[in-house]
């Protein structure tokens, strides 16, 4: 019998990188970077709006570049991916059960699917795109 144990080497940076699921995971994770900047943004709009008037046009002016649009959409792929991951996990992370029975995973992913669908469109409406 040895006395040393087996240590593996894992690398610290790429660990992620040797099996499919991990990187899924590490997709997920890295999503979160863009919601909390998005969030960051949305703060700071809230402080020029506070600052009055000219404040609220320079941020405006500032969101209509480029670089903020292109912002914008990787943060909505970002939103898109990080909720639909979530919703796919929740039939893992919530099972529901009722008496002796457990509610099928996908009746669970499909409510949050259709809840997140009927949200939308109510923001959309209050927006008046409708």
């Amino acid at each position: 019998m040895s006395r040393n144990p087996l240590v593996r080497e894992v690398p610290p940076t790429s660990w992620f990188f040797r099996h499919p699921r991990y990187m899924r995971y590490m997709a997920r994770e890295i999503t979160c970077i863009f919601i909390g900047a998005y969030c960051v943004l949305l703060v700071v709009g809230l402080q020029r709006l506070a600052a009055g008037p000219a404040a609220w046009e320079g941020f405006l002016l500032g969101l209509r570049s480029a670089d903020s649009i292109v912002f914008h959409l990787l943060a909505l792929v970002a939103a898109f991916y990080h909720a639909a991951t979530w919703f796919n996990a929740t039939q893992k992370a919530m099972p529901l059960q009722i008496g002796e029975d457990f509610v099928p995973g996908n009746l669970i992913s499909g409510a949050h699917y259709a809840v997140w669908v009927v949200l939308s469109l109510v923001v959309l409406f209050l927006a008046g795109v409708f």
